[in-house]
């Protein structure tokens, strides 16, 4: 395995090598080659030998020949893959109706005023979407509209979607370009206290270059960038800085949002922050694609003076329902406590084995979502293969690629903590 490479995008580091597709079992060779016929050179798939897997619950998944796998990347499933729950409000409501927003159904609006109420007063507007992607695209729509500016500013390993105007804040899948001239680029928070400081002169340089400020466009964890939790509190300059130069802050919420962070619902909330927008996806529907934009109603009036919006599967009386019964199971389940819990008790044995592993750096995070550096001569690609050898699932962050990002279901329990650490201990023994 070669080591981490700075220039690479994220997906690239863990991804697969479809010539080397000949050398492993027939069978899955076969399934990889048809794939790749099928889906192109867009096809991405996981590990040195990707797996191909047929059912799940809760915190695992299984291959056909019912191999268990621990899940401890996938935070879509948010309240665990298949809950009986989430399955039965999504085919309960497929039995009975299920059309688009313009026409009126209970459901999208009791959903949606359960969602506001969770969100800071003023913060009264919605608009539903299908995907994270769709939400952060509206989202800075929205911010150019208000602002009458088009200058963003995001981290250097940030991914916030795959359309045309994501693409272009997501440096994590610049493959061969730069940053457009609009965006400006600024350092992950590992050192918090400068992170204003970095925006500052980033306002300041999109100036120079006769460019205004729109919008922040945070994931407030900064997952990507390699999880940057704390200090709590330590955004609050750098978004006064934003105000003062007239751009908003938009809280992209679509990974850390959900009560992932395990003290709030929000991931802003760690920070005090008001957002002037919030974006969500993923997490909301447990794999069901479901989004939603939130904002105050001067900044949705902005755009709609100028040109309209409408999502045909958005807010659907099926999303709804899924979406409800999300928060159904996160209220009903403590999987906020629980995340809070298993959380502090996976960093505790994740430092613990640090003291015995040089390999391992920093262990930061906050509930369950958890970065995890690694020091040469280990390296964080062949230990998520070493791991997945040992049938535990996680994933990489970080701009060279060296954090292990684990982020698992809300429903991960400490025995699962405990079997992440041994494999982990295991593996790093055997690098070592």
């Amino acid at each position: 395995m070669p080591p981490s490479d700075p220039d690479k995008p994220i997906l690239a580091l863990n991804a697969f090598d479809p010539g080397r597709a000949a050398a492993l079992e027939p069978q899955l060779a076969g399934s990889i080659r048809r794939r790749y016929q099928l889906f192109g050179s867009a096809s991405v798939l996981f590990y040195e030998r990707p797996l191909e897997l047929v059912r799940a619950q809760g915190c695992w998944l299984y291959d056909a020949a019912g191999t268990a796998y621990l899940d401890a990347y996938n935070n879509v499933p948010s309240v665990g893959h298949c809950h009986p729950r989430v399955v039965a409000a999504a085919a309960t409501q497929l039995a009975r109706i299920n059309v688009h927003s313009r026409y009126l159904h209970p459901g999208a609006l009791d959903y949606a005023e359960r969602l506001l109420a969770t969100l800071p007063r003023g913060l009264t507007n919605l608009t539903f979407t299908c995907t994270g992607s769709e939400s952060n695209d509206l989202a800075l729509r929205l911010a150019a509209s208000f602002t009458g500016a088009t200058g963003v500013i995001v981290t250097q390993a940030a991914y916030h979607g795959n359309t045309a105007l994501t693409t272009a804040v997501s440096p994590s899948s610049f493959l061969q370009r730069s940053a457009a001239p609009h965006v400006r680029l600024v350092p992950a928070p590992s050192a918090p206290e400068h992170f204003a400081d970095h925006v500052t002169a980033a306002i300041a340089d999109l100036e120079r270059h006769g460019l205004r400020l729109s919008a922040l466009l945070i994931d407030s964890i900064f997952s990507s960038d390699g999880v940057y939790a704390d200090p709590a509190g330590f955004l609050r300059p750098a978004v006064e800085a934003v105000h003062r130069a007239g751009g908003v802050l938009i809280a992209d919420e679509v990974q850390c949002g959900f009560a992932r962070s395990g003290d709030a619902l929000w991931g802003f909330e760690r920070h005090g922050l008001q957002p002037d927008i919030v974006t969500m996806g993923k997490p909301m529907g447990n794999g069901y694609p479901i989004g939603a934009v939130v904002t105050r109603p001067e900044i949705l009036d902005a755009l709609h003076e100028r040109e309209g919006y409408f999502n045909t599967f958005a807010g659907s009386p099926v999303a709804a329902a899924v979406g409800n019964a999300v928060l159904d199971v996160i209220e009903e389940e403590d999987l906020m406590a629980n995340a809070l819990r298993v959380g502090d008790y996976l960093r505790q044995c994740l430092r613990q084995l640090a003291t015995r592993h040089a390999a391992i750096g920093a262990v930061r995070g906050a509930g369950l979502f958890i970065g995890v550096d690694i020091r040469a001569p280990a390296s964080a690609p062949a230990l998520i293969n070493a791991l997945r050898e040992r049938r535990v699932l996680i994933g990489a962050a970080g701009r060279a690629g060296d954090v292990l990002k684990i982020r698992p279901p809300l429903c991960f329990s400490a025995a699962d903590a405990d079997l992440l650490v041994a494999a982990l201990d295991d593996a790093l023994g055997e690098q070592r």
